[in-house]
């Protein structure tokens, strides 16, 4: 009994050891990204030109707290993203032991190629996708009402935007493993490129903060073409995979 209780007991103290790791590194990220989070506001805040047409040119906040609120949630997310290259490396490092060599060679090789993919979609849509839809919203209803932006909205909806577009580029580097390890083949992506269609517009229309078809299809065909560049690497990945059996 007890030899057959050791190897559970050792996989939970591993899994505690590395969530602590972890959060301990969020922790310090985060600590550092609050002493810069004037910065990193003023980063978020590029796609929309200095607010031309708001008064003063700068968001503004109705609550005393509401501030200091926003600086925490950003310095937050910027510390999670700086962290995770690290938190990535624990995770990989506890489900290895668990995959068979090729698999565990292919996580090491995705784990960087995973990161970047999430930047890179972070980055399309603060450069890409945001500053069309800033200037639709202070143009919309402008000759009616002044737009005063609470600073507390604009980033939740500029966080939001950058997180989901994050994710979205993840889709190609997820499919080629997934192939890889045999678990979806492109033929059947491909067979589901109608509802993959349906589906990217469904998540435009949630994740774009405006309501107008051009924003959202804006959001709707990158996760298109992600979906696309992901039936082309699941077949890379099903040949390789073939060759190496």
């Amino acid at each position: 009994m007890n030899d057959e209780r050791l190897p559970a007991d050792q996989h939970l103290l591993e899994l505690r050891g590395r969530l602590v790791k972890s959060v301990l590194a969020i922790l310090i990220t985060t600590a550092i990204a609050f002493v810069f989070h004037a910065q990193i506001l003023e980063f978020l805040m590029e796609p929309a030109r200095g607010f031309e047409g708001v008064p003063n040119e700068k968001p503004v906040y109705t609550d005393l707290t509401e501030f200091i609120g926003v600086a925490f949630k950003v310095s937050l997310l910027s510390g999670l993203i700086l962290a995770l290259p690290y938190v990535l490396y624990q995770i990989v490092m506890f489900v290895a032991p668990g995959l068979r060599n090729n698999e565990r060679r292919y996580l090491f090789i995705l784990l960087p190629a995973s990161l970047l993919a999430f930047l890179a979609g972070a980055a399309f849509g603060h450069q890409v996708l945001f500053p069309p839809a800033v200037r639709f919203l202070l143009s919309f209803g402008s000759d009616v009402a002044t737009p005063f932006i609470r600073i507390g909205g604009y980033t939740s909806i500029m966080l939001t935007l950058l997180f989901w577009m994050g994710i979205v580029f993840e889709t190609p580097v997820v499919t080629f493993f997934l192939a890889k390890i045999g678990v979806v083949s492109g033929n059947f992506l491909a067979k589901q490129r109608r509802y993959a269609l349906v589906v990217s517009f469904v998540l435009g229309a949630i994740i774009t903060p405006t309501f107008d078809p051009i924003n959202q299809g804006l959001v709707a065909i990158p996760i298109m073409v992600m979906y696309e560049l992901g039936i082309w690497l699941a077949r890379l990945g099903e040949r390789g995979r073939k060759k190496a059996d």
